[in-house]
């Protein structure tokens, strides 16, 4: 490479800056974790990203702060405050835009008469429910000042506060009126358990309707998401291990939108796979329907009972007609003349359709599921190396907890790299198939991905075991540190491109006129030209895939022996690992 080629398109390693890792193992390595407890660290990264993670306890802070507010600058009651925060879906903006503009309409909508109406000062007055005589101490009115006893007011609110969130909005009882019943009244009025419900409702709101929060999706969670909507990703890491986009709900899946998304899941649990299946493995009884799978014996079928027909399976005519002149039990000519006259294409090719669509879906569904599989396992690796091995290993190598990180990166980077590398494959079954170039190029972008993948994967699970059974300290255990640091760096810089180029829909790659790649040069350097898989990988990707070309210059790469990273032929060292190139 050229100085300028150097620099540009730097696809796998994204720069040599990006590479630096620290002898110690404790470069920055800038990635969260989705699925373990909080740290510092992850605290810290989760500060930069364009959403905030809400506790209960926070939540409800929140929502005090702006109920403040409102009741602040307007001057009411926070119980008013409330109301009008809950009629606006909890935007400040919008109740002091509205408020400010028509006061009186808006009072009007929420239902805060502009005078307090206070009850008769009677020593008794009548229950407009229960219409008995009640001693003035034992009344309660809301703003309009309608007089009803206590424990009418309290069967009133304990059934709206039974029957859902719809409490939150409740009236005067009396029909001709309506005034806002508030917070106040609920909290001097109902028993412990109704408030304790009423609270609930109330911060439920705050997230609920409001456009820039959400609850996290996942089964127990109590964490709420507020977001900072056009902000990007859309990917959100809660604080339960469970990531998710927060435009759909679904676990979280980049590169793939969430329209992708949305067909594929419903493609993997609707009913069309299996009419395909039945399509392309089975026929149906000439005579009842029902549809028959042959897989073995002869061309003699007999359909069950109650139907018991008895047919060929070639040409679906009735046994008693075939015999010896037609074939005997294994072929039939009344079959194969028929089909010579075209009598049978239309069934074939519909079937035979029916079966390349299911080999399709059912290539692409195995490798998703496989990936998914992965993850977990690595979720459950990660759980037994932070509850027992890590402390093992520090014993073991006399090295600080601290110092081991390097280790934790690593895995938590398996974990995400097998999640987006599962969901390139619904990316790949949804690509058109008459993009050549495009497709042939994702091909290759995914087979290095998984290689790269599986190297990180080996290194972290089988080579780090090694450390574990060892007796003493490894005097090669700094070299592991060094290595593994910098799969991890390469391999999450390589996904991080390779998320990037799929989210832009691999706009690089250029018009094909033919089967062969239409890869325009930048993009053979930005994306295939620094492959850490050398001459031999690239080679194997390319016939594996069936692509005649890759766009990658082995001649202008060198790998190194001790990490395999695949550095420019001008770099002395390695960019990963700093070994001396001989």
């Amino acid at each position: 490479h050229d100085a300028n080629d150097s620099a540009d398109d730097d696809f796998y390693s994204g720069g040599e800056a990006g590479l630096a890792a620290s002898d110690d193992g404790d470069a920055d390595y800038d990635f969260a974790d989705h699925d373990s407890d909080d740290s510092p660290e992850l605290l810290s990264h989760r500060q930069q990203q364009n959403y905030c993670i809400l506790s209960e306890a926070g939540i409800k802070q929140r929502q005090e702060d702006d109920i403040n507010r409102v009741s602040t600058v307007l001057s009411i009651s926070k119980s008013e405050a409330c109301a009008l925060l809950r009629s606006y879906n909890w935007s400040v903006s919008k109740v002091h835009d509205e408020w400010f503009v028509d006061e009186e309409r808006v009072r009007k909508v929420v239902g805060f008469p502009e005078k307090r109406i206070e009850m008769p000062n009677d020593r008794e007055l009548a229950c407009g429910i229960c219409f008995e005589n009640c001693p003035y101490a034992s009344m309660s009115a809301a703003a309009c000042g309608h007089p009803f006893c206590s424990v009418c007011w309290r069967g009133y609110i304990s059934t709206a506060i039974n029957d859902g969130p719809g409490c939150l909005m409740l009236r005067c009882p009396d029909p001709s009126c309506a005034a806002a019943v508030g917070q106040d009244m609920i909290n001097s009025l109902a028993n412990e358990e109704d408030k304790e419900k009423y609270g609930r409702y109330l911060r439920r709101s705050y997230i609920e309707d409001n456009r820039k929060t959400k609850w996290c999706p996942a089964p127990g969670c109590e964490y709420a998401v507020e977001f900072v909507v056009g902000s990007g990703s859309y990917d959100v890491n809660c604080n339960c291990s469970y990531g998710f986009c927060w435009n759909c709900t679904e676990e979280a899946h980049r590169p793939v939108d969430c329209a992708t998304v949305s067909k594929w899941i419903l493609k993997n649990s609707a009913e069309s796979e299996n009419m395909n299946w039945i399509l392309a493995n089975s026929k149906p009884c000439p005579k009842c329907k029902r549809p028959i799978e042959k897989n073995q014996g002869c061309m003699h079928i007999t359909c069950t009972p109650p139907c018991k027909f008895e047919f060929c399976w070639l040409c679906l005519g009735s046994w008693s007609e075939h015999g010896e002149r037609t074939g005997g039990f294994y072929a039939c000519n009344r079959y194969e003349a028929a089909r010579q006259e075209g009598a049978y294409d239309e069934s074939e090719r519909r079937r035979e359709m029916a079966k390349n669509s299911l080999e399709r879906y059912t290539h692409y569904y195995e490798r998703w599921a496989a990936n998914q599989s992965s993850r977990q396992k690595a979720l459950g690796d990660l759980q037994s190396l932070q509850n027992d091995k890590l402390e093992k290993l520090s014993d073991i190598q006399s090295q600080p907890e601290s110092q081991l990180k390097f280790i934790i990166e690593a895995w938590l980077q398996i974990v995400e790299c097998r999640r987006v590398l599962k969901w390139t494959y619904a990316y790949g079954y949804y690509l058109p198939e008459h993009e050549h170039a495009k497709r042939q190029f994702f091909e290759y972008l995914q087979g290095e991905a998984e290689s790269g993948l599986e190297r990180l994967h080996q290194c972290a699970e089988k080579e780090l075991q090694i450390y574990l059974e060892a007796e003493s300290p490894s005097k090669d255990f700094n070299d592991f540190r060094t290595k593994l640091a910098g799969l991890t760096s390469v391999t999450r810089n390589y996904f991080e491109n390779l998320v990037r180029a799929l989210e832009t829909g691999l706009n690089d790659v250029g018009p094909s006129t033919s089967q062969s790649t239409g890869i325009k040069n930048t993009t053979s350097k930005s994306l295939g030209g620094k492959s850490k898989t050398g001459k031999n990988r690239a080679s194997a990707a390319g016939s594996k895939s069936g692509s005649s070309s890759r766009g990658v210059d082995d001649s202008n790469i060198w790998t190194c022996d001790q990490c395999t990273y695949v550095n420019p032929r001008s770099a002395k060292a390695c960019q990963a690992c700093d070994h001396q190139h001989r």
